[in-house]
């Protein structure tokens, strides 16, 4: 079942009197399940992208369905609406609000929609990431590498059709980095968690399944590794 279809996306940016083209013809595809690791050097484009696949931008042209709604044509409230109920996002910032447990900030996204939890789903989600015994907890007494679990909990709990993470491992340690990437894809694997991976670190990339590689705006390289 295809999750995200991108057709022929460009993005322009205009500095004074010159254009700067982000991306130039990004077709892409992505089936349920999948885990695709997007890699490029700095400048390649891959962070445009991932802000028009979290409908935090639009594309200059093009099209981007996810779960067959074309996201591109939203206005900023829809989008932010699409977002909280279809799109995880997880940056290399945690993002937790510092006054709120990680109880609360997990289940954040289904309050602030009206949404009743899954209690069942959301003890499995915080036993999954290890964080079960830390969920009354501030984030400022949790370490680098749990916050991020929290931020990674908080992503999957209103069980989006896409999660996006861009760089979630850049301010961990290798021993954090390590966890956060073999709990990420633990989560693709035992909650069949679709899964987007933007990053520039190689070692990252080969844990998905499949390496789409951007320069210049364009996609060179898709390879499938599993």
């Amino acid at each position: 079942m295809e999750i995200l279809k991108c057709e022929d996306i460009r993005k322009v940016y205009c500095s004074g009197r010159h254009q700067v083209i982000a991306l130039d013809g990004i077709d892409l595809s992505v089936e349920k399940g999948e885990f695709v690791a997007i890699v490029g050097a700095s400048g390649s484009g891959k962070s445009t992208l991932l802000h028009i696949l979290g409908s935090v931008d639009r594309p200059s042209q093009g099209r981007v369905l996810i779960e067959g709604t074309d996201i591109s044509t939203l206005n900023r409230t829809e989008a932010a609406i699409f977002r909280r109920r279809k799109v995880g996002l997880v940056y290399q910032f945690y993002n937790l609000i510092p006054t709120l447990t990680i109880r609360k900030n997990i289940l954040m996204p289904l309050l602030l929609d009206k949404r009743k939890p899954d209690f069942q789903f959301f003890d499995r989600i915080v036993t999954t990431l290890g964080i079960a015994d830390r969920l009354e907890a501030l984030p400022n007494q949790l370490s680098g590498g749990q916050q991020q679990r929290a931020a990674i909990a908080r992503s999957l709990i209103y069980r989006p059709a896409l999660l996006l993470a861009d760089e979630p491992t850049g301010n961990l340690d290798r021993k954090n980095s390590r966890e956060i990437m073999d709990l990420l894809k633990l989560s693709n694997r035992n909650l069949d968690q679709t899964m987007i991976l933007i990053t520039h670190d190689e070692k990252a990339a080969l844990e998905a399944d499949r390496i789409v590689t951007i320069e210049d705006g364009r996609i060179i390289r898709d390879e499938k590794r599993r």
